[in-house]
């Protein structure tokens, strides 16, 4: 008899880090399988391009159960300009509680 193979749950994670130098605040947004490894990589120099050089925050993740989900939910918080301003506010050490929270309605809407 053949093995069956064994297909294990993986999640999947819509991550939104900050940045700040001066008065430059930044925002990246991805999506990965494990977000402690990916903050480190953005933190060492390894990972994008374009957050080379700075020091990161998480600001934001958000689950998704698939990889289509989050790249998708990437794709949207990319573009949702109102929602990545208010967490550039959270970038402040003691602004951190303030940080926002997508409206369920919004996801829903995306999916």
């Amino acid at each position: 008899m053949a093995k069956q193979p064994t297909h294990q749950q993986k999640d999947f994670f819509v991550y939104v880090l900050g940045s700040r130098r001066r008065d430059d605040r930044r925002t990246y947004v991805g999506w990965t399988t494990d977000l402690e490894r990916r903050l480190r990589q953005h933190n060492s120099g390894s990972g994008a391009k374009s957050t080379r050089g700075r020091q990161w925050l998480m600001l934001y993740s958000e689950n998704c159960t698939t990889r289509t989900q989050a790249m998708s939910l990437e794709w949207h918080i990319k573009r949702d300009r109102k929602f990545r301003a208010a967490l550039r506010v959270a970038i402040e050490p003691d602004q951190a509680a303030r940080i926002p929270e997508r409206g369920r309605e919004q996801r829903e809407h995306q999916r």
